[in-house]
C-alpha cells in the first residue's frame, strides 16, 4: 500500500512553526511585510493571491495588496516595484504570474530587488541557489524537498528523475535534489526513450504540464512519485501530471492532487517572507 504524502498536513505544520517564529519576532519589534501585486483578474491568479493573503494573516505577516488594472503599462508597473524596492517597511515583493501579454515577465522579475525576491525567480537568486550560496529558494521545488524530508524519504544517493525543465520547477528542482546528494537526471519533451529513464528513478518528480501523462509503465516498482502538475480534467475535477489511479498500486509513496505539492508552494513562500527578517 503506497504511503500518501500529505501536503496539507505538512504545510500546516510549517505554517504553525512560522507563526510561532513570527510571534517571537514581533515581541522584538520586527514584523515581516509582503507586497503582493496582481495585474488583471485572471480567476486562477485571484485564487492564488487570496490563498497567499490568508496564509499571511494566519502566520502574522503583514501583506500589502496591489490589484492593478489589466491595461496598466509596463512602465507604471515597474515604477510601483521600484517604490517597493526602496520601501524599508516591505521585506518581500511578489508579482503574480502570468502577466498580460503587453508586459514582459522577465523585465518585471529582473526589476525586483534580489533581497526582496521571495519567489526566488531573480537571476541573482537563481545563481546563488546553483552555487549553494545563501538566498531564497524557489517555492515549489523547495516545497517538494520539504515534503520528502518530512516524510522521512531519504534523497542522498538515490536516483532522482525530473520530468520537465522549466525555470520555475524543473531546473531548480534538479539543483535542489543535487544539493541533497541525489543523483539527478532531467528529462523533457525531446528526451528519447523517456520510459526507460523514468523507470530507473527511486524518486520521480513529474513537472511536465500534461494531465495524467505519467502512467504505471513510466514508474519503477516501489518508487516515490511527486506530482507537481495541476489541471482540470473533462469533468472539471483537479488532476496532476501523474495518472494517480494507475500508478498508486506500484509505488511506495505518492503525492495526491490536490493536497500534495500545491499547499507546500505557499508554505515555502511564507518561509521566504520570514527569512527576510530572520536574525
Amino acid at each position: 500500500m503506497a504511503k500518501l504524502i500529505d501536503g496539507k498536513l505538512i504545510s500546516s505544520q510549517i505554517k504553525d512553526e512560522l507563526k510561532a517564529e513570527v510571534e517571537e519576532l514581533k515581541a522584538k519589534g520586527v514584523t515581516p511585510c509582503l507586497a503582493v501585486i496582481q495585474v488583471g483578474n485572471d480567476p486562477a491568479s485571484c485564487v492564488y493571491v487570496n490563498n497567499k493573503k490568508k496564509a499571511c494573516a494566519y502566520i502574522g505577516i503583514e501583506s500589502l495588496s496591489f490589484e492593478l488594472e489589466e491595461q496598466i503599462s509596463q512602465e507604471e508597473l515597474l515604477t510601483i516595484i521600484d517604490e517597493l524596492n526602496h520601501n524599508e517597511m516591505v521585506n518581500g515583493i511578489l508579482v503574480q504570474l502570468p502577466l498580460p501579454k503587453h508586459i514582459d515577465e522577465n523585465t518585471v522579475i529582473h526589476a525586483i530587488a534580489p533581497e526582496k525576491d521571495v519567489d526566488g525567480f531573480h537571476p541573482e537568486t537563481v545563481g546563488n541557489m546553483c552555487i549553494g550560496s545563501k538566498g531564497f529558494l524557489p517555492c515549489t521545488p523547495a516545497g517538494v524537498i520539504q515534503l520528502l524530508k518530512r516524510s522521512n524519504i531519504d534523497i542522498e544517493g538515490k536516483e532522482c528523475v525530473v520530468i520537465g525543465r522549466s525555470n520555475i520547477v524543473g531546473k531548480p528542482m534538479a539543483m535542489l535534489l543535487l544539493r541533497e546528494n541525489g543523483t539527478v537526471t532531467i528529462t523533457h519533451s525531446r528526451t528519447k526513450d523517456l520510459k526507460e529513464i523514468t523507470k530507473r528513478a527511486d524518486i520521480l518528480i513529474a513537472a511536465i504540464g500534461k494531465p495524467k501523462f505519467v502512467t504505471a509503465e513510466y514508474v519503477k516498482e516501489g518508487a516515490v512519485v511527486v506530482d507537481v502538475g495541476i489541471h482540470r480534467n473533462e469533468n472539471n475535477k483537479l488532476c496532476g501530471d501523474v495518472d494517480f489511479d494507475d500508478v498508486v498500486g506500484k509505488v511506495s509513496a505518492i503525492t495526491p492532487v490536490p493536497g500534495g505539492v500545491g499547499p507546500m508552494t505557499i508554505a515555502m513562500l511564507m518561509n521566504n517572507c520570514v527569512e527576510t527578517v530572520r536574525q
